[in-house]
């Protein structure tokens, strides 16, 4: 929509993994040395863990663009599987035939057969496992045992996990020892610092035929700050600041669009897992907090009205008990605990209503 607009050729910051975007921060660079030497070597197990929106598949794609024609590469994204699925899930991805409802016992001597057929003909054989962090013990178990399919000298099968962080916890426990013995080349994918950020988006607006100056310096700072340097966040904000410039007609885009996106947003889908932990980002209106500091006084004047009230109807209870037989006294007893739990109820509300906008005024203060 707003590409004309800018005189961009695509959308620059698509959500959708494009190796042809791929910018190589410090750690992104690193990233794929580890991943070409394992591929190189010929090593076993290759793994790759990194925050959700880090830039992993993106990375990936990068790399399977790059591998030479002698390969066959297989990548399985669908990991919540039982054991004994793997083998014919891998059958299907490498599009080996075999006979529907064979025993795994036979789908893994086709799988060899067909793995020593490409040793054969001097091809290599990769299967990638994305979302790896989601496999069941069991199944990882199954995949260590995929590590020997090997000749005397050269392993059949490489193969490269790749999951978000919790995947290394997983991998620690005691019980999965054996697997982590097997992983020769490993790699965790952190954030992006402030001035790789900034890097990144002019990157992406000059792959797309755009200018390096659409974005202030505040606004780049801000996103940083924001997004914590995780490549998608930026992605999603830059994009929503590009739309909103387009219907604002200003090509020129700074702090206060950012901020109307953020407000817009809600959060949603903007801020990391270290950000939800660490920061709020709270944007409040004046006449939100006139309307709230209101309410609050109306509430305080109503709760003085029935503890008066409440104080004169004991009082007459109390005058009146000598004079009044036993049920007229429990009649009027209840009907006093009944304003008591009122009186209660409003009083909670007024705290409650009292403590968020003592809440909301600091924050305006810090703001």
């Amino acid at each position: 929509m707003y590409n004309d607009f800018f005189g961009f050729k695509e959308k620059p910051f698509s959500l959708v993994p494009n190796p042809n975007y791929l910018y190589l921060s410090y750690k992104h660079g690193h990233a794929l040395t580890f991943l070409e030497y394992g591929l190189a070597e010929k090593v076993g197990f290759v793994m790759l863990t990194g925050e959700i929106g880090i830039g992993k598949t993106t990375l990936i794609r990068h790399m399977l663009n790059k591998i030479e024609d002698d390969m066959d590469v297989a990548v399985i994204f669908n990991t919540n599987i039982m054991s004994t699925d793997l083998i014919h899930m891998i059958l299907d991805e490498f599009e080996v035939e075999y006979t529907d409802g064979i025993s795994k016992a036979k789908a893994l001597n086709i799988l060899y057969d067909f793995l020593i057929e490409k040793y054969a003909d001097k091809r290599k054989v990769l299967l990638i496992i994305d979302e790896a962090q989601n496999l069941s013990d069991e199944v990882l178990e199954e995949i260590r045992m995929l590590s020997n399919l090997q000749t005397d000298e050269d392993m059949l099968l490489q193969i490269m996990i790749v999951g978000q962080p919790n995947l290394r916890d997983k991998i620690q426990d005691p019980r999965l020892e054996q697997f982590a013995q097997r992983i020769s080349v490993s790699y965790h994918l952190s954030a992006m610092t402030k001035e790789e950020t900034g890097a990144y988006i002019v990157h992406r607006l000059k792959k797309a035929g755009g200018s390096s100056g659409i974005f202030s310096m505040d606004f780049i700072e801000k996103i940083f700050e924001v997004s914590g340097g995780i490549p998608r966040t930026i992605n999603l904000l830059c994009d929503a600041a590009l739309l909103y410039g387009y219907a604002d007609s200003t090509k020129e885009i700074g702090l206060d669009i950012l901020e109307q996106v953020i407000k817009d947003k809600g959060g949603m889908g903007v801020f990391t897992k270290q950000k939800l932990n660490n920061t709020a980002e709270i944007i409040l209106e004046d006449d939100s907090l006139e309307k709230l500091k209101d309410k609050i006084s109306k509430l305080e004047l109503r709760t003085e009205q029935i503890a008066r009230a409440m104080n004169g109807q004991l009082k007459r209870t109390e005058s009146r008990a000598d004079f009044c037989r036993d049920e007229m006294v429990s009649t009027l007893k209840s009907q006093l605990e009944v304003e008591r739990k009122r009186s209660a109820g409003l009083e909670y509300m007024y705290g409650k209503l009292k403590g968020e906008y003592e809440f909301f005024s600091r924050f305006k203060k810090i703001q």
